[in-house]
């Protein structure tokens, strides 16, 4: 906001579905909201009813890097707080009823893996976040602030953590973080109240440091309903241990060329492993690994790697079977509130969400899906059908998708918008009126031509890249408007009358895009062979930068996708 003018940011994505390339998942308590993070950076938030069925309800942008962790970070159903991380170090805290970023910082490092934790001080309840990921140790963070508080230190092998749990502990005050390094050292840290109250950055040294030879750790889970098991899954192998001691009470191997990515404690006596491709597998686990049975720690010291296999039980295949560009994201969620359910969540690199209800009393061969839908097929849903933000003017007779838009620019002086298409036309509309129409039915839409437009041709393929350079700096004519197109071409426009002032069309390659240079950048074209790039270049890209100085004022960087 500047002054008294309010820039109030609108997307309309059209009849296209935005790419959403799932790389992180989370399902909130209630079991009414599903979250999802991607490659691209966004975050998509799903409403799930109770009849488990999905729809997405709003894309959350605030990350310029791919989305690698998801948690809660409050407690309280009237207040519903998320935290999520990008590979560049950013962390935000959203509301996820209304979609607000209440708080961003950005870190030196990366998490891979965050857990929300909850202590209370008196009558005062304080959530923190631990934060493991490409970095030797485990940084406990406000959830309020995003503030580092203290970290949890390795003295003996400190290495990255793989993956960790926290084991909350009903009889005493005292909770475990319980972890495993990426050269398989199990580390188990003590948290106390007085621990829990540090606000300082003295770092907090591990309990217990022991090798259980799980290299590659992609998941480690506390089983809560017999409190006294651990599940490690690796990507060849996944083992139980004993919470107490942390012996070894199961191990089974991967017979098959998948990976195993992760898996959960679905029953006392049952677990879910997921794998690589979308597939999972529930199995049962052996006698010596419940409690509950009298040969309990019957094979501790004995147990050999698969020699007890535990049963298989049920298998949930991947229903689509196309081919994706990265592997799914599969986590396993139950409510501890009215439903009990026990679902199964999939995101893929469609953007398609597929949801799978565990029941322990059926005894089919192959799990059925519950619900299953993409963005794509949500857009396809809606009524009316998603408007892009130029389609009133891209639908060509006889034809039902329009004209895609490939490149644009908001001109907030002059209330422009200049869209770009993949037929080489450009387009110049006032942005306002544009929107109101998209947006609002009225009878405005009824008018023949509306809103009023210009349209610019000169490109004779898809345009790539449209800029306007008086809107970086002031020293450009503020009459210029520069276009690139996949045709080889650089055009300088007119965008008062609409006229075409210059056209370049002596590049070897499509143009990518097209950048101001900084304020003191020298306007002398540099002397042939006196840097690297022009030696690299032919006498023709040679003879662009001497054309790009000496026949307008526009100085623009052009960007080719080959170089000859």
């Amino acid at each position: 906001m500047s002054g008294n003018n309010l820039v109030l940011p609108i997307v309309l994505w059209g009849r296209t579905a935005p790419t959403h390339c799932i790389s992180s998942l989370l399902v909130m308590d209630d079991f009414s909201t599903i979250i999802t993070g991607c490659h691209d950076g966004q975050i998509c938030l799903w409403d799930m009813t109770p009849e488990l069925e999905i729809c997405p309800r709003a894309m959350l942008f605030g990350h310029t890097a791919s989305i690698t962790c998801l948690s809660k970070a409050s407690a309280c159903s009237d207040k519903q707080y998320i935290v999520s991380a990008s590979e560049s170090g950013e962390m935000c805290l959203w509301d996820v009823n209304d979609g607000r970023c209440i708080e961003f910082t950005k870190l030196a490092c990366a998490h891979i893996g965050i857990q929300y934790y909850q202590f209370t001080i008196g009558t005062q309840r304080e959530g923190r976040l631990l934060c493991n990921g490409h970095y030797p140790e485990i940084l406990v963070v406000d959830a309020t602030s995003l503030e580092v508080l203290y970290s949890l230190v390795s003295k003996i092998s400190p290495d990255w953590i793989s993956s960790m749990s926290i084991i909350r502990s009903h009889r005493t005050q005292e909770d475990t973080v319980v972890a495993v390094s990426v050269t398989g050292i199990l580390k188990v840290w003590i948290i106390t109240p007085e621990v829990s109250r540090m606000q300082d950055l003295d770092p907090v040294f591990e309990e217990e440091s022991k090798p259980i030879y799980c290299q590659g750790c992609q998941s480690i889970s506390f089983c809560t309903f017999t409190q006294s098991s651990l599940l490690v899954v690796c990507s060849k192998y996944w083992r139980v241990f004993d919470a107490g001691d942390y012996s070894l009470l199961c191990s089974v191997s991967n017979d098959n060329d998948q990976s195993w990515t992760g898996g959960e404690f679905i029953a006392a006596d049952k677990v879910i492993i997921w794998t690589e491709d979308g597939c999972s597998y529930i199995y049962k686990l052996p006698a010596s690994c419940l409690p509950a049975s009298e040969h309990f720690r019957s094979d501790v010291g004995k147990t050999k790697e698969g020699s007890i296999p535990p049963l298989v039980y049920s298998i949930a295949d991947r229903s689509d079977k196309q081919l994706l560009i990265c592997p799914p994201v599969t986590r396993f969620f139950f409510s501890r509130r009215e439903p009990f359910h026990k679902l199964l969540i999939q995101g893929d690199s469609a953007g398609r969400m597929t949801l799978c209800l565990i029941a322990l009393f059926n005894f089919l061969e192959k799990l059925q899906v519950s619900f299953t839908i993409s963005l794509q097929e949500a857009f396809d849903k809606l009524t009316p059908v998603s408007s892009g933000i130029i389609d009133q003017l891209s639908v060509l007779p006889g034809k039902d998708e329009p004209i895609k838009v490939t490149a644009s620019v908001y001109i907030p002086s002059q209330g422009r918008l200049v869209c770009g298409r993949e037929d080489g036309s450009i387009i110049l509309v006032p942005a306002t009126q544009t929107a109101i129409v998209q947006l609002l039915q009225g009878e405005h839409m009824l008018r023949r031509g509306w809103p009023p437009h210009r349209t610019l041709r000169g490109h004779r393929n898809k345009v790539t890249c449209v800029l306007y350079p008086y809107q970086v700096s002031p020293r450009y004519d503020q009459r210029s408007l520069v276009s690139g197109g996949v045709d080889f071409s650089v055009i300088v426009w007119d965008i008062f009358t609409g006229e075409m002032k210059h056209i370049f069309c002596v590049h070897g390659g499509e143009i990518t895009q097209l950048i101001v240079p900084p304020e003191n950048c020298s306007v002398r074209p540099p002397p042939h062979g006196s840097m690297s790039a022009f030696r690299l270049c032919s006498a023709v890209s040679a003879t662009l930068f001497d054309i790009r100085f000496k026949c307008y004022e526009v100085t623009v960087v052009i960007v080719t996708v080959e170089i000859s």
